[in-house]
């Protein structure tokens, strides 16, 4: 069975999430996070031994045939990009985290 969030659990997710929670929304949050964990437990016990793995694949029945395509050209997109470093191939993007 999966274990019981309390409230205080609920306030270090919000705090990692930066998300600012009021005590009702506390509560009612903690409640159906431990609800989203027992159903997840009880997914979990399911017994799955006589299911074939990948029974729906891109190629198999019901699934879609791709064709494959060539990428874009790495110099001509990094040449269009407003900052991108071309030594390392990669696309210079604004700090979104600490800032």
């Amino acid at each position: 069975m999966a274990d019981i969030l309390t409230r205080t659990d609920v306030e270090r997710i919000a705090a990692l999430a930066r998300l600012e929670l009021t005590g009702d929304e506390t509560a009612l949050f903690a409640a159906q996070l431990t609800a989203i964990l027992a159903y997840a437990d009880q997914v979990q016990q399911v017994d799955t031994t006589a299911v074939e793995p990948a029974a729906l694949t891109a190629s198999g029945p019901g699934g879609r045939d791709d064709d494959l395509e060539p990428s874009l050209d790495r110099e001509a997109v990094l040449g269009q990009a407003p900052a991108a470093d071309r030594a390392t191939g990669l696309f210079k993007v604004p700090r979104v985290l600490g800032s």
